[in-house]
């Protein structure tokens, strides 16, 4: 059978094609207006164009930040009159950089470049946030603790991402699969993009807490072309070099690492974020043991830190301890750091915590940089 070839037009027409499926870099200048249009269709239930707290209390304990008149009541002028809060540094910044759409809805990372940028091959370090898989924005690597790790790390010649993933909402049929697809795609879209950005996809440093915790041992272990997400970013390769997980958990087949309230209601709490609404019962097994990082981890592992509190009833100190028996079996490169006397989020019980906050941070900063 005769071959047919393409010719120079058609080549370029293909190659256009090619580049236009995957999003161009650059800052969607709408994003903020976007927001709040997302943050009052969810909180104004009755449709006035005013969202107070008796329509959805949870939900504005998490936004009553906007209400900037103090009225008890947002609108989407005071969100969209609110300034984002980003990682501080002196270095260039990309923000809500769509990297992605899933069914019409955009997906967003913010991109931060070190202080010193005089390379073309800078490694990355990627951050996914916390909230139970089901809350929070990546707006969280600005906030506290995690603005001072990624400011140290900017200084040390890191870039520094952070993914803003779908969040599970069952009535969108997200669940945490999502999520874990959704941080693949934004390195394999960093990866696409290595050449404009001056990276090296191939040195990718994990970093998160609690549920972001647990996507940062998910992109650490699982394999670059495994939970492939996007068909047109699933062709970008990239290696991970290391990982820190703040209280992140990493089995949940063995129900056994969580408290014992905590397995009573475990169908709820996590159970419900790992199935989706057309999980049967046969699925179950399956996708818990998809979910779970520990099962990832080999000898050939790239270095992670767990560091977890002893008083954390969130996502137990057990965890940690699973993980490095699990470690020590394979003889892979685990390090784990316990923190006496604390709760989730470093919360302290009892008495101070230690280490303190600031050795944590300077523990973290240390892993990146000795794994360079």
């Amino acid at each position: 059978m005769k071959r047919k070839t393409l010719t120079p037009i058609a080549l370029l027409t293909l190659c256009a094609g090619t580049i236009h499926a995957i999003e161009p870099l650059k800052e969607d200048v709408g994003y903020t207006q976007r927001f709040a249009q997302r943050v009052m269709a969810s909180g104004d239930t009755n449709g006035d164009g005013k969202f107070e707290k008796a329509e959805n209390a949870e939900l504005w304990e998490k936004n009553k930040k906007y209400d900037r008149n103090r009225d008890g009541a947002i609108d989407a002028e005071e969100i969209g009159r609110y300034s984002l809060k980003y990682v501080t540094g002196t270095g260039r910044q990309l923000h809500n950089v769509l990297f992605k759409r899933v069914d019409g809805e955009g997906v967003y990372l913010d991109f931060y470049f070190p202080e010193v940028d005089d390379s073309n091959k800078k490694p990355v370090v990627v951050y996914t946030h916390g909230g139970g898989w089901a809350a929070g924005s990546k707006q969280g690597a600005g906030n506290a603790s995690f603005d001072k790790v990624h400011g140290a790390l900017l200084k040390q010649g890191f870039c520094v991402v952070s993914v803003g993933y779908r969040l599970v909402k069952k009535e969108q049929g997200t669940a945490m699969r999502d999520c874990v697809i959704d941080s693949k795609d934004a390195v394999r879209f960093i990866s696409a993009h290595k050449d404009e950005l001056g990276v090296d996809p191939m040195r990718i440093y994990t970093f998160g807490d609690s549920a972001g915790g647990h996507l940062a041992q998910m992109l650490l272990f699982a394999p670059p072309e495994s939970l492939p997400g996007d068909p047109e970013l699933a062709k970008y390769a990239y290696k991970t070099v290391a990982g820190v997980s703040w209280y992140g958990p990493c089995d949940f087949e063995n129900e056994q690492l969580f408290n014992h309230d905590d397995r009573a209601n475990f169908r709820d709490r996590f159970g419900a974020r790992i199935l989706t609404s057309d999980s049967t019962p046969e699925d179950k097994p399956a996708l818990y043991r998809e979910m779970s990082p520990v099962n990832y981890l080999t000898q050939e592992s790239p270095p992670l830190l767990m560091i977890q509190g002893d008083k954390d009833t969130t996502i137990p100190v057990k965890h940690a301890y699973h993980m490095q028996k699990k470690a020590e079996e394979l003889k892979a490169p685990v390090e784990i750091m316990i923190v006496k006397n604390a709760g989730h989020n470093w919360r302290s019980v009892d008495a101070p915590i230690a280490p303190s906050r600031n050795e944590i941070i300077d523990r973290t900063v240390r892993f990146f940089v000795d794994h360079q």
